[in-house]
């Protein structure tokens, strides 16, 4: 009986006090919540700006076919979650991305308006800078017009388009020397915006496609794109009438 206690008291280990590491583990492995740290070099604000970056690059390098949540996560260099944890799906993504367009759109209208001038000569500098910012920007003024693909109730793409609105229906009203409230438009008022939008859109549209190409090469020498679009914006001036 005594054998086999002393046999039971031989199996018994007792743990050290201080555990020596294993041979070859090095240092001890970082919580993981310092691991998940190093791994997101953004701060969740900056993640958000790098994000949209990231889909204004792949917009126009790719276009909007090749705009997708994982080609825009790739190129920020984050996980294929971080689009959908800060917009949703991509619905949400090219909505904030196209407030953007139409921030930097009615910015460039109306930096090409500072030098003043006479109501149709600011007419003139702001459809200039508009077919100048679609020439730099084709993917995301494309974008900003593709309505199918946006969500025209969030606040910020909302917000951005009816300041566009409201700056193209104050360059008409200007021209017209009438005053026009953007809530309650003539007939004839909307058709004047419908008619200016449309001009100028159009032009664009058809610029950015090279569809103009066979009358630009027919120009007089020196005369270009925006010579044409002058001319064009000249020949529909609506005048102040005689008194």
């Amino acid at each position: 009986m005594a054998r086999k206690t002393n046999v039971a008291r031989a199996r018994v280990r007792i743990a050290p006090k201080n555990p020596v590491p294993r041979r070859g583990s090095g240092k001890t492995r970082a919580p993981r919540t310092a691991r998940a740290s190093q791994e997101t070099p953004y701060h969740h604000g900056a993640l958000r700006d790098a994000l949209l970056e990231a889909a204004e690059r792949v917009l126009e390098r790719d276009g909007l076919p090749g705009l997708t949540l994982r080609a825009v996560a790739r190129e920020a260099g984050v996980s294929h979650a971080a689009p959908t944890h800060h917009f949703g799906d991509l619905s949400g993504l090219v909505s904030e991305l196209a407030a953007i367009g139409f921030r930097q759109f009615n910015a460039a209208m109306a930096d090409a308006c500072i030098a003043g001038g006479s109501p149709n000569e600011m007419g003139l500098a702001r459809a200039k800078a508009y077919v100048a910012y679609a020439r730099a920007h084709p993917g995301m003024y494309g974008l900003m017009f593709r309505t199918e693909r946006l969500d025209m109730k969030r606040p910020s793409l909302h917000e951005a388009a009816s300041a566009a609105f409201a700056g193209l229906a104050g360059a008409v009203a200007a021209s017209r020397h009438e005053r026009i409230h953007e809530e309650a438009l003539s007939l004839d008022q909307a058709a004047a915006i419908a008619r200016a939008w449309s001009l100028v859109h159009g032009f664009t549209m058809l610029l950015l496609d090279n569809r103009l190409s066979d009358i630009l090469h027919r120009l007089p020498e020196g005369a270009d794109a925006e010579t044409l679009l002058e001319a064009m914006l000249k020949s529909m001036v609506i005048r102040p009438p005689e008194v």
